[in-house]
């Protein structure tokens, strides 16, 4: 039940690293690499980190211990070792009947790992570019639609009833 809350910050505010191999790692929050990212006081302590693995190329990223991590795959493909399998968005496919269809492989994918202290991937043949998140768990109930995030549905219902009187966080 926390305030919600904004922060801008523009490009050119977070921080990137180059490694030798080529990979670049744009810090978004968290640390990483000896930099830190302009996002702060999120209570999950998350990190965010844009990573881009050069063609061909096979990456270890440190992981912290007893976080949950993703990637969400943007750009390119790869592979990453002790993941699950990509579980593709929905987009809606051009032609008569407008279907949505999961994407399966490559961009717009997304990945969850396993416990352990690194993530390792394998960059395709154009290269592989994502988005690297982790966080403490929260270890409490979840019951979110659409933005509004809460613990329980009776919570998420008055909200929702607040959002269409007028009255959803008022100051």
């Amino acid at each position: 039940m926390t305030a919600p809350r904004y922060q801008d910050v523009p490009a050119t505010a977070i921080p990137e690293v180059t490694d030798d191999d080529g990979t670049q790692v744009r810090v978004i929050c968290g640390d990483f690499w000896g930099k830190t990212g302009p996002v702060d006081g999120i209570a999950a302590d998350p990190r965010y980190l844009d990573v881009s693995v050069p063609a061909g190329k096979r990456k270890r990223l440190p992981a912290p211990l007893g976080r949950n991590a993703f990637a969400y795959v943007f750009e390119g493909s790869g592979s990453f070792r002790d993941a699950s399998d990509p579980h593709g968005i929905l987009t809606e496919q051009s032609g008569d009947d407008h279907d949505l269809q999961r994407e399966t492989t490559g961009n717009r994918s997304l990945v969850l790992f396993d416990g352990g202290d690194e993530v390792v991937v394998t960059a395709g043949e154009h290269g592989i570019r994502f988005l690297l998140v982790s966080g403490k768990p929260i270890e409490e109930p979840v019951a979110w639609y659409g933005p509004i995030v809460m613990n329980t549905q009776r919570e998420l219902q008055q909200a929702l009833s607040e959002l269409r009187d007028g009255t959803f966080i008022k100051s």
